[in-house]
């Protein structure tokens, strides 16, 4: 979240502003870092995919200030074509890599899948800016077909003609969900966000079809199935009412109980059957068995279960204090909104210590609650549509500046993809000792200590302003410190973690990162713990 200080921030579109080349530098440092590290063809392709992002992200930030894009992105920052260009290729590589490391060859080369989906994906937006960018840029062109095709000519050697065409299957999806979701959902993303949500909805929607018809007794765990049925059904779900609620006013109750009764029926006639298929046995005796297997399992979710009461306390609390106040535009401070950081802090370190399955599977839940709420807030749907949107509008920030409020999803999404993004094949007999055994707790270093340390002390405590940002030094030192200091509480409580003397790396890791989170002005909730995971796993 960002640190405010009484001056503006530079416009989205200024030509090579010192922020964006500052959050260039960082993501280069990133990647170069990575590239020392793997130091094979791939990762020079994602060198030479990081300069040709470089270039055409400056193509993008001129369309969104000119309004010349071909959608409605949001308006608050720049493209972030280049950070979010990288995530898919370098987790991929740090995936093949660990999975190459533990004799993994299935999913060594699913880590090759990966990196090369994330490149076509980034190559296409690429191309789509160039495309629609008057003049023509002759000289990013060049650059981009000079990197796309040392990209294209690796890939097509490197890759069988099953993987080539999973890799055209999720850009075919990527291209037909950019078409559908920005334009039912302006101003909701930048370019980058688009390529980073969009991106990871494809390659998570290819994959439960791939699945679903390439289908062995035995083969994958329930609880990943459970995340792939979860997530794409939201999705769908969304798409379904969305279409369906341009014909029909939503905010009426026929329109809010015909709402409901639809998702019973697509939950129980099409999630519920997908689930069964899958993991072959009822899904919601498996999932009652999961959740009340062990006594400590039913210890934590009643421990979470306060939490969440804690966090409704809080929003009826924050409410009621702008009910009491005299404006009606009165906004929660920043510091109200960090005290969901700290209640999510103290939900996942429990869950990561004790039961990480339990917490797997219980983020997915969450987030399928939080995307329903969402649904029944955008559409109004009765009785509890216009009540969310009233309470919930008290902790809008910049960012929200569309239709949907999706600040809390990418909260959640920060905390839980360092969970369910770890290889878990490839994890076995030790692989995942020194810096590497903090990848699950990247999530609650970057986002749930690091930028709530730094936004509290940035705007209470600030003074150094970093260049062309309203970031302050004090608050990106405080957050290094207080970083580190749950490194060290973290190895007091957590047996399992031992860091083997990596702590320059981590040092090291943990620093880049905040320093991206100074620079950036993408949403940090969803990058910043993607590159800790990177350059942890790595």
């Amino acid at each position: 979240m960002t640190r405010e200080c009484p001056s503006p921030a530079p416009g989205p579109g200024a030509p090579l502003s010192g922020s964006v080349l500052a959050e260039a530098a960082v993501v280069f440092a990133v990647v170069l870092s990575i590239h020392a590290t793997v130091w094979d063809r791939y990762s020079w392709c994602a060198v030479a995919l990081a300069v040709q992002a470089f270039y055409v992200q400056y193509k993008w930030d001129r369309l969104l200030q000119q309004g010349s894009a071909v959608f409605q992105f949001r308006m608050s920052a720049n493209s972030g074509l280049l950070p979010a260009s990288m995530v898919m290729p370098l987790l991929g590589l740090v995936m093949k890599e660990r999975c190459q490391a533990a004799g993994n060859p299935f999913f060594e080369r699913f880590g090759i899948v990966v990196a090369a989906t994330g490149m076509a994906v980034a190559l296409f937006l690429s191309v789509l800016a160039l495309g629609i960018t008057r003049p023509v840029p002759t000289n990013t062109c060049v650059i981009l077909g000079l990197a796309g095709g040392v990209i294209i000519y690796i890939m097509k050697h490197s890759l069988s003609v099953g993987e080539v065409i999973e890799v055209l299957e999720v850009l075919l999806i990527f291209v037909y969900l950019n078409m559908i979701l920005l334009y039912l959902l302006p101003r909701c993303f930048t370019p980058g966000e688009a390529l980073l949500v969009l991106g990871g909805i494809s390659f998570v929607l290819n994959q439960l079809i791939k699945r679903s018809l390439t289908l062995v007794e035995s083969q994958g765990d329930p609880v990943d199935f459970f995340l792939l049925v979860v997530v794409v059904g939201m999705v769908l779900m969304g798409i379904f009412f969305s279409t369906l609620f341009v014909f029909m006013d939503s905010g009426t109750w026929a329109s809010s109980i015909f709402f409901h009764l639809m998702t019973c029926v697509l939950s129980l006639g099409v999630v519920l059957p997908w689930l069964h298929r899958l993991i072959r046995r009822n899904p919601l005796l498996w999932l009652l068995q999961f959740l009340f297997q062990t006594d400590t399992r039913i210890y934590l979710l009643a421990y979470w279960s306060l939490l969440a009461t804690l966090a409704c306390l809080v929003v009826l609390y924050q409410n009621a204090k702008r009910s009491s106040s005299e404006s009606k535009k009165h906004q929660a401070p920043t510091i109200a909104r960090k005290y969901f950081h700290l209640i999510v802090v103290a939900t996942y370190i429990p869950g990561i210590i004790f039961d990480r399955p339990l917490l797997y599977v219980a983020a997915t839940v969450c987030l399928a609650v939080f995307i329903f709420l969402e649904y029944v807030r955008y559409f109004r749907i009765k009785p509890l549509g216009h009540t969310l949107r009233s309470l919930l509008s008290l902790f809008l920030d910049e960012r929200d500046s569309g239709p949907l409020i999706l600040t809390h999803i990418y909260l959640l999404l920060g905390m839980s993809l360092p969970i369910w993004l770890i290889p878990r094949p490839c994890t076995q007999k030790g692989s995942l000792g020194g810096a590497r055994a903090l990848v699950p707790y990247a999530g609650v270093l970057a986002v749930g200590v690091g930028d709530t340390v730094a936004s509290i002390f940035g705007s209470t405590m600030g003074e150094i302003r970093w260049p062309g940002t309203k970031k302050t030094f004090e608050g990106t030192m405080t957050s290094i410190f207080a970083q580190i200091i749950s490194v060290a509480l973290i190895l007091i409580f957590d047996s399992g973690v031992d860091l083997n003397y990596s702590y320059a790396w981590i040092l090291g890791s943990i620093s880049t990162v905040s320093l991206l989170e100074a620079y950036t002005t993408q949403i940090d909730n969803l990058l910043l713990p993607l590159y800790l995971l990177i350059l942890l796993m790595a």
